[in-house]
C-alpha cells in the first residue's frame, strides 16, 4: 500500500475508533450528590402529582403569548432552561421581557446547552449585562474531546414562581412562528398549573446546581400549591448525568401494558434495541401501533435516511408508519388506551435515550389523553402510511445509503 493509501486507511481507522468511543453506553454519573439531592427532596410538597390544569399548544404563537404573559407577571423568580436559543426576533422578545423583569428585582436565571449555543455567548452576555442569570450546561472549551462532552441538555422546562411550568419539545426560535420553505414547524408544548410545578422546579435547579455547584434549595421556589384541575401528572427526567435511561425503560413500558392502541409521534425513529423489541412485540399481540415521522428531515443528509433504515423492521411486525408531509413533525407524543398521554423532549431516537439529558410529563388523564390522540389524527390525516410491498421495491442505492446511515445514527 502507497503512503497515501496507509494515510487514509489511518485516518479513517482513527475516526472510526473515535466514534466508537463516544457512542458508546456511558455509564451514569450522579447529577447531585447524596446531600445537594436530599435538600430539595425535603422542600417537595408530599402530592405533587395530582390536581393539575393543563393547557396543550400545538401552535408556537398562543404558548409564546402565554408564556410572555405569564413572565410578565411573575414576582419572585423565573426559570428558563432550553437546548437552543436562536438570535432572532421571537428570542430578542423573550431576551427583553426578561431583563425587564430582572430590573424589577425578579429572580431572572437562563440556563441552555453551551455547546449547542457556542455561537450565541453575545446574546448571553448582554442578558448578564442586565440582571439576568445565565449559565451553560455542560461548559467546554474543547468540544467532543472528552466523552462527556457528547451529552446534551435536550431538556425544555419554564417554571414562573414556582406556580405555573411550561414543558414539551419547542426551542426558542423564530422557525417555530414562520416555519420553514416547505411547511409550517409543528411542535406540541403544555403549560402546567398546579403542584407538579414543584416537579419541574426540582429538576431545573438539580441542572443548575450540577452546572454551577450553586444549590438553590430555598422555599420560596417551593411555595404552597393548592389543587386547580384534576390532572394526575408525573414528571420524569433521564440522561447519562443523573437518573439513567429512565424515560426509554417508561416508554417500553408503556408499550408492554398497552392493550388497544399505542400512538407517537416523533421527528426521529431510531430505536434503541429494547424500543424496537417492544414495539414489535405490542403490534405482534394485536395492539394497534402507530407511528408518525416527518417525510423531510430539517437537517443533514443523514437523519431521515437513518431513521428509514429502521422502517422495514417494524412494518414487518405489524407496526403503521406514516410519513407526515404537511410540513416539519418536531413533537415528541405518547397516547395510549385513552389513559395516559406524554409530552415532553425525548426523540424516539438513542441520542435522546442514552446520551441526552431530556425530560417528560406523563398525564394520567382521560380527557387529556383525548386531547393528544386527537392531535394524532390530525397529523395523521396529513401523512401517507408506508406500503411494506412497496417499501421493499425501493431502489437498492437508496436501501444502502440508508444502511450507511444506520452506522452513526446514535450521533445524528
Amino acid at each position: 500500500m502507497n503512503p497515501i493509501g496507509i494515510t487514509v486507511t489511518s485516518t479513517m481507522l482513527a475516526v472510526a475508533l473515535w466514534l466508537a468511543w463516544l457512542i458508546s453506553r456511558p455509564s451514569v454519573k450522579p447529577l447531585l450528590d447524596s446531600k445537594q439531592k436530599k435538600a430539595l427532596c425535603d422542600k417537595m410538597p408530599e402530592n405533587s402529582s395530582d390536581g393539575n390544569a393543563t393547557v396543550l399548544y400545538t401552535d408556537f404563537n398562543p404558548m409564546l403569548d402565554d408564556m410572555l404573559r405569564d413572565i410578565a407577571g411573575a414576582q419572585n423568580h423565573i426559570h428558563l432552561q432550553f437546548f437552543k436559543y436562536e438570535t432572532d426576533y421571537v428570542c430578542q422578545r423573550i431576551g427583553n421581557a426578561l431583563m425587564q423583569k430582572a430590573s424589577q428585582g425578579v429572580e431572572v436565571r437562563l440556563m441552555y446547552d453551551h455547546i449547542i449555543n457556542l455561537r450565541n455567548q453575545w446574546y448571553y452576555d448582554i442578558l448578564s449585562q442586565h440582571g439576568v442569570q445565565t449559565l451553560g450546561f455542560g461548559r467546554t472549551h474543547l468540544p467532543f474531546l472528552r466523552k462527556k462532552d457528547n451529552y446534551r441538555n435536550h431538556r425544555k422546562v419554564v417554571v414562573i414562581d414556582g406556580r405555573v411550568g411550561y414543558i414539551g419539545g419547542m426551542n426558542i426560535a423564530q422557525r417555530y412562528l414562520e416555519g420553514l420553505d416547505w411547511g409550517p414547524w409543528c411542535d406540541t408544548q403544555l403549560r402546567i398549573d398546579g403542584p407538579a410545578t414543584a416537579q419541574l422546579q426540582q429538576a431545573f435547579l438539580a441542572d443548575w446546581c450540577h452546572a454551577s455547584s450553586q444549590l438553590l434549595a430555598h422555599q420560596q421556589y417551593f411555595p404552597v400549591v393548592s389543587p386547580i384541575g384534576d390532572r394526575h401528572i408525573d414528571i420524569l427526567t433521564s440522561g447519562p448525568i443523573g437518573d439513567g435511561p429512565t424515560i426509554m425503560h417508561r416508554t417500553v413500558q408503556l408499550l408492554d401494558q398497552s392493550k388497544d392502541y399505542i400512538y407517537f409521534e416523533s421527528p426521529y425513529f431510531i430505536p434503541t434495541p429494547e424500543v424496537m423489541h417492544a414495539l414489535c412485540a405490542a403490534a405482534r399481540r394485536g395492539v394497534d401501533v402507530r407511528l408518525l415521522i416527518p417525510a423531510s428531515s430539517d437537517r443533514g443528509l443523514f437523519v431521515l435516511p437513518a431513521s428509514l433504515s429502521y422502517v422495514a423492521e417494524a412494518l414487518k411486525a405489524g407496526v403503521r408508519i406514516g410519513l407526515f408531509n404537511k410540513g416539519y413533525l418536531h413533537s415528541k407524543t405518547i397516547v395510549t388506551d385513552d389513559t395516559v398521554a406524554h409530552v415532553g423532549s425525548t426523540n424516539i431516537d438513542k441520542r435522546s435515550y442514552i446520551l441526552d439529558l431530556e425530560i417528560g410529563a406523563y398525564v394520567y388523564n382521560r380527557d387529556f389523553a383525548y386531547q393528544i390522540k386527537q392531535q394524532f389524527l390530525a397529523d395523521e390525516a396529513d401523512s401517507e402510511y408506508i406500503n411494506l410491498t412497496q417499501w421493499r421495491r425501493r431502489p437498492l442505492h437508496k436501501k444502502v445509503f440508508e444502511r450507511t446511515a444506520r452506522l452513526i445514527s446514535s450521533q445524528l
